[in-house]
């Protein structure tokens, strides 16, 4: 009987199943090619095996019923199993374990690629900006495999990013792992409804709990800078908003921010007209609300319309609709601010 044992590159050498290590164990002869990862383990549990330069088939015909051949061909792709013979996966990767092959492609390519090689992180940052538009425009064309492709290039920025970081000897040097754990620790943070025994009555107060978690997070990182949180600007509801984004989804996001807060609706009316001036006290702005969910608005079965009607009425000003929105925001960023401030301090 021959036995095709298969083993994954991505698991570390000796980390097999218990049947594959059964299989080995009771086998009357164990065959690899030479330089096979799992050589050493063998060595060390015992295990007489003999070294054969077929890379890619079994070198052996299958052997009678009494007989067990082990085969460990070359871990990778799916390998090649005889009529008559059993195919044995000793060990298997986990969800993610593809990513390792991307951090290998990446440190290759840095390496032997002329142009990867020369990469930095401003000749890499209008990438930065144009694989997410793609992958959007794929997910809208409704392309799933278009849109699984996209991602990948998203995700090859990331590990770009991080092995040009890696190279750096200094204190501003970070892997691909820092990236990681970073990430898993922020998740796991603001989640303690998940991952700590905090009980939340649905999204809206897992909302909120972030927004605490956030805040409590800015004045970590002010001590941990060696500043001092009270000698700080007051936090704002629309700290940490990017004003690198384009204008409509800045002004989007501002918005939800400011609604979450209770910011009144007045503010974003004000932004909208240019006036920027003293808002008063807090209760004479205007009831608290939904940012921009007055009755002007209307339906909103043609808010892509309307949209579009402003920007071509912009252009007929000798106007950029990009720049008009993005000075509105930051009037209204400026609104926001003063309200907060008058709120503490009525």
């Amino acid at each position: 009987m021959l036995i095709v044992l298969a083993t994954s590159p991505r698991v570390a050498p000796g980390l097999l199943s218990w049947p594959a290590w059964q299989a080995l164990r009771s086998a009357d002869a164990v065959l690899a090619p030479a330089g096979h990862p799992q050589l050493p383990a063998l060595d060390e549990a015992g295990i007489r095996y003999r070294v054969t330069d077929e890379p890619g088939t079994p070198p052996v015909d299958a052997p009678s019923a009494d007989v067990v051949v082990v085969w460990l061909p070359q871990p990778g792709a799916e390998p090649p199993v005889p009529p008559g013979a059993e195919l044995l996966h000793g060990s298997a990767d986990l969800p993610g374990a593809h990513l390792m092959d991307l951090v290998a492609t990446m440190d290759r390519l840095r390496v032997e690629c002329p142009w990867d090689a020369r990469q930095t992180h401003a000749s890499l940052v209008p990438h930065l900006l144009d694989e997410p538009y793609e992958a959007l425009e794929a997910f809208e064309s409704g392309d799933e495999q278009a849109f699984c492709e996209e991602l990948g290039d998203v995700l090859l920025q990331v590990v770009f990013h991080a092995r040009i970081a890696a190279e750096r000897d200094d204190d501003s040097s970070f892997t691909i792992d820092d990236v990681a754990d970073g990430i898993v620790a922020k998740l796991v943070r603001r989640h303690p409804h998940v991952f700590a025994d905090v009980t939340v009555s649905g999204p809206d107060e897992v909302t909120r709990n972030w927004d605490e978690i956030k805040r409590e997070e800015k004045r970590s990182k002010a001590e941990r800078h060696g500043l001092d949180p009270s000698g700080q600007a007051a936090p704002s509801a629309l700290d940490g908003v990017p004003f690198g984004q384009p204008a409509l989804a800045l002004a989007a996001q501002l918005q939800r921010r400011a609604a979450r807060a209770g910011v009144p609706d007045e503010l974003a009316r004000l932004a909208e007209a240019g006036r920027g001036g003293p808002v008063g006290s807090v209760g004479s702005v205007g009831s608290v609300g939904s940012v921009g969910s007055g009755d002007d608005i209307g339906s909103g079965d043609d808010i892509g319309g309307e949209l579009f009607r402003l920007v071509a009425a912009a252009r007929a000003a000798d106007r950029d609709p990009e720049m008009e929105l993005r000075a509105a925001a930051r009037r209204y960023l400026d609104l926001v601010r003063r309200w907060e401030r008058d709120a503490t301090n009525p």
